[in-house]
C-alpha cells in the first residue's frame, strides 16, 4: 500500500533540524520501501504491505528517535484516505500572493467533526471544512491578520495536528499517485 507519513514539527524556524536524505535511509531501516521525500517539511512517500498505519507510525517515531535523538509524532495517511480528503479541496484554492489554504491534518483522538466547535471561526472571513482526517482552511490573505484561525497556533489543539499548504497537499497527492 502506499503511505505518506507527514512529520510534525521538523525544519521550522532552525529546530528540529532533520537531513531529508537521512530521514529516508531511516524509513528504509525499518522495511519501508520505495521512499521518496518531499520539501524539507516532514513529507515521505514510501509503500509497506506488511504494517497497519498504527504500527508503520510507532516503528517510524522509534527509529527517529534513535537515528535523530527528536520526538516527532508522525501521522500516516493512505493513498486511499488522502484521495478522499483531496476530493472535498474547492479546486479554486490555492495559496499565493491573494489567498492561503491550508490543510490541518489531524491525529485520530481529534479527527471528528465536533473539532469544528473548538475554533474560533469567522465565516466572514474564514473558509473552514471538515472531512475525515483533516480541517480544510482559506483565507483571503488581505484578511489574515482578522482570522480567527490565527489564534489556532497557541492551543493545545494545534498540537494534534500538522498543517501543509495546498500546494504542498497537491504535490504530495500526485506524488503518492504516480507510485
Amino acid at each position: 500500500m502506499i503511505y505518506v507519513a507527514l512529520l510534525r514539527g521538523i525544519n521550522v524556524g532552525g529546530k528540529n533540524k532533520v537531513d531529508m536524505k537521512k530521514l529516508k535511509e531511516t524509513f528504509e531501516k525499518v522495511g519501508m520501501r520505495d521512499v521518496v521525500t518531499y520539501i524539507n517539511s516532514g513529507n515521505v512517500i514510501f509503500q509497506d504491505a506488511e504494517h497497519s498505519k498504527e504500527k508503520i507510525a510507532g516503528l517510524l517515531e522509534t527509529a527517529i528517535q534513535e537515528d535523530f535523538s527528536l520526538e516527532i509524532k508522525v501521522l500516516i495517511r493512505s493513498l486511499n484516505e488522502y484521495q478522499e480528503i483531496m476530493k472535498v479541496v474547492p479546486d479554486h484554492w490555492k495559496n499565493d500572493k491573494e489567498m492561503k489554504s491550508d490543510v490541518l491534518f489531524l491525529w485520530e483522538e481529534i479527527d471528528q467533526e465536533t473539532v469544528l466547535e473548538d475554533l474560533t471561526i469567522k465565516p466572514e472571513i474564514d473558509q473552514v471544512l471538515y472531512v475525515p482526517g483533516a480541517l480544510l482552511w482559506s483565507v483571503d490573505k488581505k484578511n489574515l491578520t482578522k482570522s480567527g484561525m490565527m489564534k489556532l497556533a497557541g492551543a493545545k489543539l494545534y498540537k494534534k495536528m500538522t498543517v501543509r499548504n495546498i500546494n504542498t497537499t497537491r504535490k504530495i497527492y500526485e506524488m503518492m499517485k504516480a507510485r
